[in-house]
């Protein structure tokens, strides 16, 4: 699925529950994307595990026959960590780290990872370290400690590191710290915002590796890290984009995933206030992905959370030209329809184009059907400046063709 060298990564076993709320199809959807956070952090899935079960064991969520079996291919096979894709209580974590002796992590902790790993400046990492220290605060009493394997890797970055004894009056102080010092930057960044005037905001959403970062590098002709891993970018890059010759700030923000831990929500909301502030909301979509609806709803729920969710937004369909569909054609069997078949014009007679306020259909990589964007964000970005500053709408035509 991903090209690796297996001896540069971390062993690991993947494990998902059915349930009522979760069905087989749902769960290997989730344990697909769980396998790419894990490729993500520094790590290689070497098997799953997925029990059916609509109670959860409250010692050790899964039961105990399950349990075993997971036990034995670990010590087998020398699985360095066994990762949830549910979220495991402090006392499920100890429990099963005392049956299978080797790292026990959930999905948060695992999102936890790599937000420590990506993150580049020292707001990010102090974001990233108060999030950790609230996650890491319930689970201090005798963490880890029985691990005579474990040597870093997956889930020990950041505060995990520290000496597993510490006490909790220091964490506490530690998060007490953390949250000052990131007040002091949120003030600092608020009057940031403030000494940008009143040019119009654009800000990039979506779900995490959708594109936005890429989309960001080809309209403001700028070098934003973008990468084919989630969570490439972890610290808001603003620039100044001039289309025709009106000017306005685009911003490119964190991605966003299903079941984002609590934690970094609160810890990013500043991060996050680029979204609330923005005029206008470009939500790009991962169309090549066959789960692209649930991302969809998935971004629009953590920008309800966020009270952004009222905001001007534009449907921005990414990746058309690795899109794959089977369609039965009349009188043939089932062909396989790839980006190239689709003109966009028949893009847009499909359910997508009538998604909110006309979506658009592009290629970020390939450039494709930018021309059509450029338009349709300048006309917006137009729209918003000129009922902000009437007395100048002569300087900006109605088209963008005009130039």
């Amino acid at each position: 699925m991903f090209e690796k060298k297996s001896f540069e990564y971390e062993s690991v076993v993947l494990i998902g529950i059915i349930n009522r709320d979760q069905s087989q199809e749902k769960v290997d959807e989730y344990l697909d994307e769980l396998e790419f956070l894990t490729y993500t952090a520094g790590g290689e899935v070497k098997k799953r595990f997925v029990q059916r079960m609509n109670i959860p064991n409250p010692k050790t969520l899964i039961g105990s026959g399950k349990m075993k079996e997971v036990e034995e291919y670990v010590e087998a096979h020398e699985i360095g960590s066994v990762i949830f894709d549910d979220e495991l209580s402090p006392a499920q974590q100890r429990n099963i780290e005392k049956l299978l002796r080797c790292k026990i992590i959930d999905r948060t902790s695992l999102i936890l990872d790599i937000f420590a790993q990506r993150a580049q400046t020292s707001y990010s990492r102090t974001q990233v370290e108060l999030a950790q220290y609230e996650f890491l605060l319930p689970r201090l009493t005798g963490l880890w400690t029985h691990l005579e394997r474990q040597k870093g890797g997956i889930g020990m970055r950041g505060p995990g590191e520290t000496e597993i004894e510490t006490d909790r009056r220091i964490v506490r102080d530690r998060i007490s710290l953390l949250k000052k010092r990131l007040l002091k930057i949120d003030k600092q960044m608020a009057t940031q915002r403030g000494n940008r005037g009143a040019l119009v905001r654009v800000a990039l959403v979506g779900y995490t590796n959708v594109g936005k970062s890429t989309l960001m590098n080809v309209i403001s002709k700028s070098e934003v890290f973008a990468e084919n891993k989630l969570f490439a970018t972890l610290d808001t890059t603003v620039r100044k984009v001039v289309l025709g010759n009106l000017p306005f700030l685009m911003s490119d923000t964190v991605g966003f995933i299903r079941k984002l831990p609590t934690q970094l929500v609160e810890s990013f909301k500043s991060t996050l206030d680029e979204v609330r502030e923005a005029d206008l909301l470009l939500h790009v979509v991962d169309i090549s992905h066959p789960q692209f609806e649930e991302q969809i709803n998935a971004v629009n729920k953590i920008l309800a959370e966020i009270k952004s969710s009222d905001k001007k937004t534009i449907l921005v369909f990414n990746k058309i030209d690795q899109y794959h569909h089977e369609s039965i054609e009349e009188d043939d069997l089932i062909t396989e329809k790839t980006g190239k078949h689709f003109t966009i014009a028949e893009w847009k007679k499909t359910w997508m184009d009538k998604v909110g306020d006309r979506a658009l259909f592009i290629s970020a990589l390939n450039k494709e059907n930018l021309t059509e964007f450029r338009k349709r964000v300048y006309n917006e970005v137009r729209e918003i400046h000129v009922t902000r500053f009437p007395y100048n709408n002569f300087l900006y035509p109605e088209n963008l063709d005009e130039y």
